[in-house]
């Protein structure tokens, strides 16, 4: 496929390793997403920050955020839709996919359906670990390579397999569970793609997240989770409908 870059890096200084990169990105965006910053560092001899550097000279906010704007000036729009808000007839779904953003979904979705090799790396602690191990068995019946992991479990699952993970995604309600951000920052330096299901309100994990994924919680306040609260159906409800557009 040729590719004109100018209109992409016109007026971002960018480096001949950096241009490289770029076109190395354009002319496999079918693999790009599986492959992962740290694969595509390797194969173009320079590193994963370097990388990251690449994203943020083009004005983007990470590696995920470059390919969804990469892909419609590169192969058009139609390879944009999905089908998404297909089959979207529950009321409850409706609400719940007005909290968020269609290039978040899109690019959940699209890592779902993109990773093969590489396993997923669910996190996630107390009521949350439930839902996290509900998360790691359907992945795993969809033919996902997946690892889960709670608060109990050492921190060397995730640093001995860093190198085979695709994506981590973690689930955190107040979205500001230090156990969880941890593993969400370490995922990040080593250029992982990092997705939280979280509240709707602003907090560290959905800041640190490359792909934020939004639940109403109407019991803030409640850290116990002793009062009547829909955050878990609602998440649950949410992460059914984006796998069943990703397979």
């Amino acid at each position: 496929m040729m590719v004109d870059l100018s209109k992409i890096i016109k007026g971002k200084s960018l480096t001949e390793t950096e241009e490289k990169v770029l076109l190395y990105m354009v002319e496999h965006m079918d693999t790009v997403l599986e492959k992962g910053v740290r694969q595509i560092a390797r194969e173009n001899y320079t590193s994963p920050s370097s990388i990251m550097r690449l994203t943020k000279k083009l004005g983007y906010s990470g590696f995920i955020d470059m390919y969804y704007q990469l892909v419609p000036m590169i192969e058009g729009e139609g390879r944009r839709t999905s089908k998404m808000h297909e089959g979207a007839d529950n009321v409850m779904l409706k609400e719940i996919l007005l909290l968020n953003e269609k290039k978040y979904m899109d690019a959940f979705a699209g890592l779902l359906k993109s990773i093969k090799e590489k396993y997923i790396f669910i996190y996630a602690t107390g009521f949350s670990g439930i839902i996290g191990e509900y998360l790691y068995k359907k992945l795993l019946v969809n033919g996902k390579r997946v690892i889960f992991a709670t608060g109990n479990d050492s921190i060397a699952i995730l640093e001995s397999n860093v190198d085979h993970i695709g994506m981590l995604i973690t689930v955190t309600k107040s979205g500001e569970t230090q156990q969880v951000l941890d593993k969400m920052e370490y995922c990040k330096e080593k250029g992982i793609p990092v997705v939280v299901f979280t509240s709707e309100l602003d907090n560290r994990a959905s800041r640190i997240a490359d792909i934020p994924l939004k639940i109403e919680d109407s019991k803030k306040l409640d850290d116990r989770n002793i009062s009547k609260n829909y955050f878990f159906a609602e998440l649950l409800l949410l992460f059914e409908y984006l796998v069943s557009i990703s397979m």
